[in-house]
C-alpha cells in the first residue's frame, strides 16, 4: 500500500489546537475582516478563506454558532450555509473559471477535521491537472495568487450580490 503524507497540514492543526478557544468563534468577533480573510458576513454564517489553501480560492462557510455536528445545527443555519456555498461556487467559477469543485465537510477529528469542534463547509475550485508531484514530493503548494488578492476579489463579489 502506498502512503501519501501531508506534513504541511500538521502545522495548521497544531496551531489551531494551540490557540485558546475556538478560532472559528474568535474570527467573526474581531473587526479586522481583511486581516482574518473573512470574506463575507451572513446572518447565521460567514465565509472565510482557508489560511492553508489546497487551491486558489479555497474558502469555508462557517456558522457563528459553535456546533460540532450537523445534527446539532439549526435548520436555518444549514440552509444559509448551503446557499452561501452555492454563491461561493458561482463566484469562484466566474472569477477563476474553475470547471470543477470539491465541496464538503470533515466532521470530527477522526474524519480529518483540523478544527473538530466547529463545523465548516469547504468550497474548493478545481482544474484539470491542479494536483501534481509538488504537493506530495516537495511539500509545496503552487497557488496562482496571494491570499490578499483572492480576498479582495471574493469579498467584492460577495458584497455586491444580494444576501441569500
Amino acid at each position: 500500500m502506498d502512503q501519501l503524507w501531508s506534513p504541511w497540514r500538521y502545522r495548521y492543526v497544531q496551531r489551531a489546537h494551540a490557540a485558546e478557544g475556538c478560532i472559528f468563534c474568535q474570527k467573526p468577533e474581531q473587526s479586522n475582516d481583511e486581516e482574518n480573510l473573512l470574506v463575507y458576513r451572513g446572518k447565521h454564517n460567514y465565509v472565510l478563506l482557508n489560511l492553508y489553501p489546497y487551491t486558489t480560492g479555497h474558502m469555508m462557510v462557517v456558522p457563528y454558532a459553535h456546533v460540532a455536528t450537523l445534527e446539532a445545527a439549526a435548520a436555518f443555519i444549514l440552509e444559509e450555509m448551503i446557499l452561501l456555498a452555492q454563491q461561493g461556487q458561482r463566484h469562484l467559477r466566474i472569477i477563476y473559471g474553475s470547471p470543477g469543485f470539491n465541496i464538503g465537510m470533515n466532521l470530527g477529528e477522526s474524519a480529518g477535521a483540523g478544527i473538530a469542534g466547529h463545523i465548516h463547509l469547504h468550497v474548493l475550485p478545481r482544474w484539470p491537472g491542479d494536483t501534481n508531484f509538488m504537493t506530495t514530493i516537495a511539500e509545496t503548494r503552487v497557488l496562482a495568487e496571494e491570499l490578499p488578492v483572492t480576498y479582495k476579489k471574493l469579498s467584492a463579489a460577495f458584497n455586491t450580490e444580494p444576501r441569500p
